[in-house]
């Protein structure tokens, strides 16, 4: 009997001595990418025009490529078409022995007759998805919502419970003379997102939780501020991500031959504290625009 207390101590010393000697942690990569109008639309194939025309072969290979070389944990994604093209690429993934993602998310459009929609790919599982809500502002003469909604899923890594929040504001195309840019839109739409995910985690409770996804709009510009402060109240921090050449650009535009920053990973300051230092990535991959006018971007978080 002694002896066997004595073994359970014992054994327990050691496992005590191997967890916390590695940190006793659990590293999550999460990814965010827009892999552009991955669906069914009218475009220009090899020169020619074509309708209703899903996106190339060449160009699925490659976005494959990028997510592999990124290897997520957590894979949010915009500008996905219908669900069964998420189930293609999940389906793609695994069966190519890359990332292997065991779990899937998809979140339909919010407005009627809205092609890109959000979703996300997984290796760890969720502990909840909710259910679209109502975010809709008022617009000029009428009322609107983020035209795609915000996919939110919790997980639990470790003690800590978390939540991500996929998001993909209006773009800069507008047929508003009144809103040039749609900026006044985007501005609206990040509003309603931020003073949802403000009523539901305070930031006097200490929340962990990741904002990211496509926010078509530069650093400093109002949609981006709605994010970060109310007042003097911290909400997020933006996580500074880099390719291996120190550039930020994330998305080119080859018709105008300009690079901007669109995609971004904010993070609440206690889920900050759990950023991998100098892990915040920026994915150049050698041809990675062959696949997506965006570049995939991603950050390691230690539980």
């Amino acid at each position: 009997m002694v002896v066997g207390n004595h073994f359970t101590i014992v054994f327990g010393l050691i496992f005590y001595l191997l967890f916390f000697s590695n940190g006793g942690a659990e590293k999550i990569r999460v990814a965010s990418y827009n892999v552009e109008n991955y669906l069914v639309m009218d475009r220009m194939v090899s020169g020619r025009w074509q309708e209703d025309y899903p996106k190339p072969l060449k160009e699925r290979r490659i976005i494959r490529s990028v997510i592999n070389q990124t290897n997520p944990d957590i894979l949010a994604i915009q500008e996905m078409g219908e669900a069964v093209y998420l189930q293609e690429l999940w389906g793609d993934l695994n069966r190519t022995k890359g990332t292997e993602f065991k779990y899937s998310a998809w979140l339909t459009g919010q407005e009627e007759g809205e092609k890109r929609h959000l979703a996300l790919l997984s290796k760890i599982p969720f502990t909840k998805i909710d259910k679209p809500k109502d975010l809709s502002f008022k617009y000029f003469e009428g009322r609107r919502s983020p035209s795609r909604g915000l996919l939110e899923v919790e997980f639990k890594t470790g003690d800590t419970n978390w939540s991500l929040f996929n998001l993909h504001l209006k773009s800069k195309w507008t047929e508003r003379p009144d809103d040039p840019e749609a900026a006044i839109r985007r501005e609206k739409e990040a509003r309603a997102i931020r003073d949802y995910i403000r009523t539901k985690f305070p930031p006097y409770t200490d929340p962990h939780y990741l904002v990211l996804g496509d926010f078509n709009d530069h650093k400093n510009s109002a949609p981006l501020r709605r994010f970060l402060q109310v007042n003097n109240s911290s909400l997020t921090q933006m996580i500074q991500c880099s390719d291996q050449q120190g550039h930020f650009w994330t998305h080119y535009w080859d018709k105008q031959d300009s690079y901007a920053r669109f995609d971004y990973l904010l993070a609440s300051p206690q889920l900050v504290k759990k950023l991998v230092p100098d892990s915040a990535k920026i994915g150049g991959f050698h041809l990675c625009l062959l696949g997506s006018d965006h570049r995939i971007v991603f950050a390691d978080f230690e539980f």
